[in-house]
């Protein structure tokens, strides 16, 4: 084991401050990772407060990481020292059960290891995350990442893009369909720019007109407000889908009516409570209301080679590491367009 320089949470009450954690010296199959980047999710904010009521403290959040490999493995054969590299929202899971063998990792059936505020595979050891200097993660766990984008805002690609990703390719969006974005925030704007790239027409959805700029200058095609009844009923049957981002309680009945047809729609954010669905908004036309995690490995490789393609990255702001208290305060305040991340090296200063 060895001391690194970290940032976290003490208690829900208390802010993030400096912090020292251990890392594991690196195994045959470990790679050390220098941190660069480090973006922030509203998962952190939610952790580091005790939101979920899971918090295992002193907790080091952050898993929209980008580094570059400092030491490696003897048994490591895909990564060598100097790759550009990326950690997720895992480090590690069981490897035996059907979900992994499937690269469906993220919905390991025996549980996998998060990046942060979790027990690695042994269920002793707590894990720690990206607000700090180096991470070391097994090699199967770690991402390659081009140098093409510039890599501070590759980095919330590891959650915010992996997320809104993995939904589009598995029901299929393709050219010609109508696609409904809710919510324009870290995982809206992504959505967006991957839904436009994939060829659908779509539509960003929101109660904010001051959205309507930035919605349109994303790659929108359409904007509408949805606190106009008016305009909500002439949308009625409209969308082959829709990505819901909001985390804030709301009527999923309200959107659902705006369906097509064996439309689906695809819960993305997490409301604090649950909400009612009328079954005739199901039933009615053949609706599917379903959810949708992250990505497996195999996908999130997948989703950072094609946002390299497509020259597809989050609009962020870049921080030090001491602002991390008020950029949380932003954030709920929804005063970022639209992810903040940290430079990292800000954390020797």
């Amino acid at each position: 084991m060895y001391a690194i320089k970290s940032y976290g949470a003490q208690s829900a009450e208390k802010p993030l401050g400096p912090l020292t954690i251990d890392r594991r010296e690196p195994g045959a199959t470990d790679v050390e990772i220098k941190i660069l980047y480090c973006g922030v999710c509203h998962t952190d904010i939610h952790v580091a407060r005790n939101e979920w009521g899971n918090t295992l403290y002193p907790v080091v959040p952050g898993h929209e990481i980008v580094g570059t490999v400092t030491r490696v493995g003897s048994g490591v054969t895909q990564y060598k020292v100097g790759d550009t590299v990326g950690v997720g929202c895992f480090v590690d899971s069981c490897g035996h059960c059907k979900n992994c063998l499937d690269h469906n990792e993220q919905y390991c059936e025996n549980g996998n290891t998060m990046t942060y505020n979790a027990y690695e595979q042994d269920k002793k050891t707590i894990t720690y995350g990206g607000y700090s200097s180096h991470i070391v993660v097994t090699e199967k766990f770690v991402l390659s990442v081009s140098d093409k984008l510039p890599l501070e805002k590759v980095a919330p690609l590891l959650c915010a893009g992996i997320t809104t990703y993995s939904p589009l390719k598995h029901w299929n969006v393709k050219a010609g369909d109508k696609l409904a974005v809710l919510g324009l925030g870290g995982l809206g704007h992504i959505a967006v720019k991957l839904a436009v790239s994939m060829g659908a027409e779509v539509t960003v959805l929101s109660r904010s007109k001051s959205k309507e700029q930035d919605a349109l200058a994303l790659g929108a095609h359409h904007f509408e407000l949805t606190n106009d009844k008016e305009n909500m009923a002439k949308l009625a049957n409209t969308f082959n889908y829709i990505i819901d981002t909001v985390s804030a309680s709301h009527d999923y009945n309200e959107y659902l009516a705006l369906l097509a047809i064996d439309g689906v729609m695809v819960l993305l954010g997490i409301p604090p409570t649950p909400s009612e669905v009328h079954a005739f908004q199901l039933i009615g036309g053949r609706r599917s209301l379903v959810g949708s995690l992250i990505g497996g490995i195999k996908e999130t490789q997948e989703m950072l080679d094609y946002c390299a393609e497509h020259n597809i990255t989050s609009d962020i702001e870049l921080i030090s590491i001491d602002r991390i208290n008020e950029a949380y305060e932003r954030t709920i305040a929804g005063d970022v367009h639209y992810r903040f991340v940290v430079d990292m090296a800000s954390l020797d200063n």
